[in-house]
């Protein structure tokens, strides 16, 4: 089966175990054996739940003796309640690691799960901040492999999740270096059905990540590199896979894109992300529509700090015209030939979420990253034009 493609398959090294290609799904069995896993809990989302590549992916482990339990009780932004959820199921099961399968929504919470299964602390007391993650037990740390669904987050080559805090309704990112995944299956065959929708969001939310990435301020040359690259993939084949979810290779692409982008933010991410957090907890937006809709707000925000950057981008990505106004021009065209709003109205955000939003966002850890510093009262000029349309 794996022959089908093999210019399209490869094992790699980095950040972790990949195992990539169509067919892929195959080696489940044999990467959880490399990751020391007898007994998983299998972490998925509602929605996947009942879809034929769960039902194939549990078929595989049972065909190889594999006993597993799955848990689903996951929300499109995870909460405290899923996470307590997962780690009673857990528990109860006897489980000795976690496959996380699916989009960000299950990574995080599988990879939670897996990281909170023998810790003694809250969870919040491993927020990403200065060092907390020290405070965490390693050997309470199970381990993971992770199958991702979607081309977006990019979580499964990522050691943080996100996870949103009932008690003041802000997302808070979840970080230790043993959340990254002993093994990733990468399989581009498993997003063959995902909607046009879901694939223009989730590719835009690694553009995101890959664009906020290159625009930080901070030294790292490696993810500097890794996210102009990542970039350049979403332009030439997210418009392909959106067009036709069925295209292999557009698949393949956008997922490698993905796992990029998220590869190059431990360089740092923004003011996109710091305003999509917020939306997404006060009024449950999508967390890639949402970065979506921002992107060319934020872009104009910060081009006078990064004029050679984006100058730079555009030569690499062969745009017309030149320096910024190029790459915002090109980030409106592609979003309007996606098919996503222009404003954030459009998508369920209105001007009664200021000033909490602005101050959620000067608050949120992404904010460090951006290559401006950013006010909660430059949030609120941000939100304003993002909500009434003002470019």
């Amino acid at each position: 089966m794996l022959d089908r493609y093999p210019s399209l398959t490869a094992n790699w090294s980095y950040p972790t175990a990949v195992r990539f290609g169509p067919g892929r799904i195959a080696m489940l069995p044999e990467a959880l054996a490399s990751a020391g896993i007898a007994k998983p809990l299998f972490v998925t989302d509602p929605g996947l739940a009942a879809l034929p590549i769960v039902g194939k992916a549990l078929a595989i482990l049972a065909g190889s003796g594999v006993a597993t339990a799955v848990f689903s009780k996951v929300d499109g932004n995870p909460t405290l309640a899923n996470l307590e959820d997962g780690l009673a199921a857990y528990r109860a099961g006897g489980h000795d690691g976690v496959i996380a399968f699916g989009g960000g929504s299950a990574m995080d919470v599988g990879k939670t799960i897996a990281f909170m299964s023998g810790q003694t602390r809250p969870v919040w007391d491993f927020e990403d901040r200065e060092d907390w993650w020290t405070r965490a037990d390693p050997a309470g740390i199970a381990p993971i492999v992770a199958v991702p669904t979607t081309a977006g987050t990019g979580s499964e080559v990522g050691r943080a999740a996100v996870i949103t805090d009932p008690a003041d309704h802000t997302k808070k990112i979840i970080f230790h270096p043993l959340m990254l995944p002993k093994v990733v299956i990468s399989d581009p065959e498993l997003m063959l059905d995902l909607p046009a929708k879901i694939t223009a969001w989730t590719g835009m939310d690694a553009l995101s990540h890959a664009l906020e990435a290159y625009s930080s301020p901070f030294f790292h040359p490696m993810s500097q590199g890794i996210a102009l690259e990542a970039m350049r993939l979403v332009k030439e084949w997210l418009p392909v896979a959106v067009k036709d979810g069925r295209a292999v290779e557009a698949r393949a692409f956008m997922l490698v894109a993905s796992s990029m982008g998220a590869v190059a933010f431990q360089k740092g991410l923004g003011a996109m992300h710091a305003m999509s957090h917020p939306c997404s907890s006060l009024r449950g937006t999508h967390h890639g529509l949402t970065n979506a809709v921002v992107m060319p707000y934020v872009l104009a925000f910060n081009a006078p700090a990064i004029g050679d950057k984006l100058s730079a981008l555009a030569r690499y990505l062969d745009l017309p015209g030149s320096g910024a106004p190029a790459v915002i021009d090109w980030v409106l065209r592609l979003r309007s030939d996606l098919g996503i709003p222009s404003t954030l109205k459009e998508i369920g955000v209105d001007l009664d979420v200021l000033p909490e939003a602005a101050r959620m966002a000067e608050h949120d850890p992404s904010t460090g990253g951006n290559p401006v510093a950013v006010t909660a009262k430059d949030y609120e000029i941000l939100f304003r034009d993002a909500i009434e349309g003002r470019l």
